[in-house]
Parts: structure tokens; C-alpha cells; sequence
């Protein structure tokens, strides 16, 4: 009996130590989520390619690595940018194992958001190619929020 015992144990000891499929690959969008909220300019413009695009919230945000640094800058520079805390995150990779492409729930200071990057490795390193950062807003919600994206803005 206790025979049985320690290997059902030892069945649960190897279960629980099998390294989830996607942990490096987490662990690399975490720490970059972490990198912003620390305000490690370095280490968060180091995760990224160098032809890396980033999809903002608002309307005209599509920068390329150069724009969104010089954009960021002042955020970063004030000793903290913005702090998101990442759940719900699913991957999916190519058939060569190269290429691996993800979505998140986000926590923010504008509610809940999802991004959805791509990452690409290169030389054994994976770099953050592509981030697309949205708003979530309820279909029941729409009709209201067409009608605040109608009205103009106002000059400061």
C-alpha cells in the first residue's frame, strides 16, 4: 500500500514539475509588461525587433520601434510608464517553431484591455515583433460609445 501511495505521489510530483509548453515565452512577455511598469527603458525597447510595430488605442498609434521609443521617452522618464498585468494568455506557434503569436486579458488603468503580439526567433532568441493593444468595450456598449467617437475634441 505504501508502495502505491509513493507513486501516486511521484505521478503528481512529475506532473506538477512538466514545464508548461509556452513558460520562456511568458516569461519574456511578463518581464517586458514588467520592464514598462519598473520603467527599464533598456530592457523593454531590448525585447523588441528592431522592425517592431506597436498598435496603440487611439485612431493614428501605429508606431515603429524608433517612433513608439521616442514617444515613450517622457514616460519613462518620469520614473514609471504604465503597468499591465497580463491573464488569460493563449499561444499558438508555427510547424518550424519560429514564429509563436499570443492574446491577453490585460488589467490596466483604462479597464480591461487584450493585446495580441508575435514573436519571432532569431539566432535561438526570441525578439517581440508586433503588439496590438485594444480597448475592450461590450457589443451592448457600442451604440454610446459611436456616438462619444462622433464628438469633436476639444482644444487644450
Amino acid at each position: 500500500m505504501k508502495t502505491v501511495f509513493a507513486l501516486i505521489c511521484l505521478g503528481f510530483v512529475l506532473v506538477a514539475a512538466k514545464p508548461k509548453p509556452y513558460s520562456d515565452l511568458d516569461l519574456l512577455v511578463d518581464e517586458w509588461h514588467q520592464a514598462a511598469s519598473d520603467a527599464d527603458f533598456d530592457a523593454y525597447f531590448g525585447a523588441m525587433k528592431d522592425n517592431f510595430v506597436f498598435l496603440g488605442t487611439a485612431p493614428g498609434e501605429r508606431w515603429t520601434k524608433e517612433e513608439f521609443a521616442e514617444f515613450c521617452k517622457p514616460y519613462f522618464g518620469r520614473g514609471t510608464a504604465w503597468d499591465f498585468k497580463a491573464s488569460n494568455r493563449h499561444w499558438q506557434t508555427s510547424k518550424n517553431g519560429k514564429i509563436a503569436w499570443f492574446d491577453e486579458d490585460l488589467d490596466t488603468w483604462m479597464r480591461g484591455c487584450r493585446g495580441s503580439g508575435i514573436l519571432v526567433k532569431k539566432r535561438g532568441e526570441w525578439k517581440i515583433a508586433y503588439y496590438n493593444l485594444t480597448v475592450l468595450i461590450e457589443n451592448e456598449k457600442i451604440q454610446s460609445f459611436i456616438e462619444l467617437r462622433d464628438q469633436p475634441i476639444e482644444e487644450k
